[in-house]
């Protein structure tokens, strides 16, 4: 029988204490167990309740203590939230490992895992070299803050630091339970609300490889992790490079499986086939943390899910395809071919030809969905071809035999611009034989970035750059008759801030190419060991929906002004149209609702405004909070203008309002 402790304090040496739910298995107070930790901000008492449930009870089930802690500043955690991955936050990890390893009910052997931000801190935290920390399992997180987080692709400014910082100013923002904490909660909230800064634009100071970018990227000393680590990772999600390159730099053991999935943990993954996330990352916490031989390490280390073409679609839920494993990385089964960009072909020599030319609309990337999917319908990229005229393109000739590509691709560029700054988008395409257009990969290049993250320079209008974009990490297997197309474009909105100015980009044909890693199957492999859908597994859900939800996710444009608006609408929050549901056990009815809105002009990037309004509320027979925020940012051609706002209820009284403005200076953005 399980032990669920609601509330368990834990001190840090500054006289702070962090809130953490605890699952205890039967007998662990008197035979001690090993313990798993996930440590995020997204509120363990409610609003991640649910999705905790699918796992904890199961690792408790499996003989482990789990316990899941809320960061300082989050939930009913004392403090202030500085900033994601603070320095503050990884000490109190490092400190939260070892309180855990000196409880009576742990054995002093600790694991970590969390998705995203906890992939993140399980990364740095190792990082800090706890001695009760034996393993970590993070799920789509990173080791480079700079290269692959939210903020820039490329050295280019990604609207995803805008919308997620807003995300962020909503939970910065929100209460302590009374429930919890007593009487104090109003304080706390009140020094919350007061001590908040708007993420945003803190990030956007902040515009260069700085140190603010290095804190936290374990890339900067991979010999600082030393326990072995196991990856989950998914092709739909943000973070496709990682696998690659811990695979390669990391010299403790590394496991790596890569799915189709979304953001979201494998077990509950879209697109399909799901894993048994529960199931895999206890055969490894018991191989680690309790030293049984279940067989998971003998087995090749790394596992990639190789996608089949399909239709483009910005609603998937199944992806074809198949599980291959890999020995090491760089895999001796992978070798780059190079296709030259010639006149509009894409061909395996070089060509001649006059030099090409496209200066795109602002509104060029309308088919890209989101960076980071999360599965909610309509946002993955749909067909390119929707873009396509916007765009230089490349075609290469129909396929005899299919081609498995199984890494990170790039594109090698002889380019001009006629502008000092601006960046080029670039997209590999499965053309299927109907002209159908599926993205296989994208990347980006910053044109002030090209020599370097830290100092960027100017370009000089109409000199020659060589150029070098890197293309996403991917494993997808373009079928027999199909062909491959590269779309250069200089615009890609709005997943891109745009440029201060219009740019026009030239390419030399017959001295740029696509640099592809292409996978050959090893004679004889043997077959991955198999990976069937999860089981429902039994367990408390104690919730009721009360209210239905509703969402839209369009772009159109408005043939009056020309002004093209995306809109994202969701009752019920970032995962989707639930609308308000009640955690019955707590009794919290809990409300989300966010509106984000990109509207630009198809011949002006001055036009380009974000913004991003949202409401959350916590209703109980004895406790009603809410929060509405909004939150803008545009540009002119030398500054960047955010403005946040914010105004909290307690019952129907307002508690707290305030606004912000910020002028920020552009810096090759």
């Amino acid at each position: 029988m399980t032990e669920v402790i609601e509330t368990v304090w834990i001190p840090m040496p500054d006289g702070a204490r962090l809130a953490a739910r605890l699952w205890l298995p039967d007998g662990a107070r008197e035979t001690p167990v090993p313990c798993i930790l996930e440590y995020i901000p997204y509120r363990r008492r409610d609003r991640t309740r649910m999705r905790d449930e699918s796992m904890h009870p199961h690792f408790a089930e499996a003989g482990y203590a789990a316990i899941r802690v809320d960061i300082r500043g989050y939930g009913d955690s004392d403090g202030l939230a500085e900033d994601e991955y603070s320095h503050q936050e990884i000490r109190d990890g490092h400190d939260i490992v070892q309180w855990i390893a000196g409880q009576d009910w742990c054995d002093g052997n600790v694991g970590m895992f969390g998705k995203s931000w906890g992939a993140y801190n399980a990364f740095q935290v190792a990082a800090t070299r706890p001695p009760a920390l034996k393993a970590i399992a993070p799920v789509m997180g990173t080791d480079d803050r700079w290269r692959e987080d939210i903020h820039f692709y490329g050295g280019c400014l990604a609207n995803d630091n805008f919308w997620w910082g807003s995300i962020m100013q909503l939970y910065n923002a929100m209460p302590p339970d009374p429930a919890i904490v007593g009487d104090t909660w109003r304080e706390m909230w009140r020094e919350r609300l007061e001590g908040a800064r708007f993420w945003p634009a803190m990030w956007l100071e902040h515009q260069t490889h700085d140190e603010m970018w290095r804190r936290g990227s374990i890339c900067e000393e991979y010999g600082d992790v030393e326990v072995p680590v196991y990856f989950f990772g998914g092709w739909a999600d943000l973070f496709r490079d990682t696998p690659f390159r811990i695979a390669e730099h990391l010299t403790g053991p590394v496991k790596v499986m890569m799915g189709p999935w979304a953001h979201l943990f494998p077990h509950e993954g879209a697109p399909g086939p799901r894993a048994d996330f529960v199931a895999e990352v206890i055969r490894f916490w018991d191989h680690w943390l309790k030293g049984i031989d279940t067989g998971l390490m003998d087995e090749p280390p790394l596992r990639f899910y190789l996608q089949d073409s399909a239709p483009p679609s910005g609603t998937i839920m199944h992806r074809p395809g198949r599980w291959v494993e890999e020995v090491s990385w760089p895999s001796p089964n992978v070798a780059e071919t190079v296709l030259w960009l010639n006149n509009e072909t894409l061909e395996g020599a070089a060509g001649q030809g006059p030099a090409l030319s496209i200066c795109s609309p602002q509104t060029f990337g309308a088919a890209g969905g989101d960076m980071c999917s999360f599965a909610i319908p309509g946002d993955m990229p749909a067909d390119c071809r929707i873009d396509a005229g916007g765009a230089l393109q490349f075609r290469g000739g129909v396929l005899d035999a299919p081609l498995e590509i199984l890494g990170q691709p790039r594109i090698e560029l002889t380019a001009a611009a006629d502008r000092k700054q601006g960046f080029v988008a670039a997209l590999l395409v499965d053309e299927a034989p109907d002209g159908a257009q599926t993205l296989v990969a994208r990347g980006f290049c910053n044109l002030t970035h090209r020599d370097s993250d830290t100092e960027p320079s100017p370009v000089v209008p109409g000199e020659e750059m060589r150029l070098s974009v890197p293309l996403y990490g991917t494993g997808y297997r373009v079928l027999a008759g199909h062909r491959l197309v590269v779309q250069i474009a200089s615009a890609y909105w709005p997943i891109l801030w745009p440029a201060p100015e219009p740019v026009t980009l030239t390419i030399r044909p017959g001295s740029s190419a696509l640099h592809l890693p292409l996978r050959v199957e090893t004679p004889d492999a043997p077959e991955p060991r198999s990976l069937p859908e999860p089981p429902r597994r039994g367990g408390r859900r104690p919730l009721t929906h009360v209210r239905d939800g509703s969402m839209e996710r369009s772009f159109h444009t408005d043939l009056t002004d020309g002004a093209t608006l995306h809109r994202f609408f969701s009752d019920g929050g970032v995962f989707g149209p639930v609308g308000d549901m009640r955690l019955d056990d707590i009794g919290t009815v809990l409300s989300d609702i966010s509106d984000r809105r990109y509207t630009i002009h198809a011949d002006d990037p001055l036009s380009a405004r974000a913004t991003m309004e949202q409401t959350a509320s916590f209703t109980r027979d004895d406790w009603t909070a809410k929060i509405h925020t909004i939150s803008e940012q545009t540009a002119t051609t030398t500054e960047f203008h955010l403005t946040a706002r914010i105004t909290c209820w307690d019952g129907d009284d307002v508690f707290f309002e305030n606004e912000e403005t910020f002028t920020i200076p552009r810096n090759g953005m």
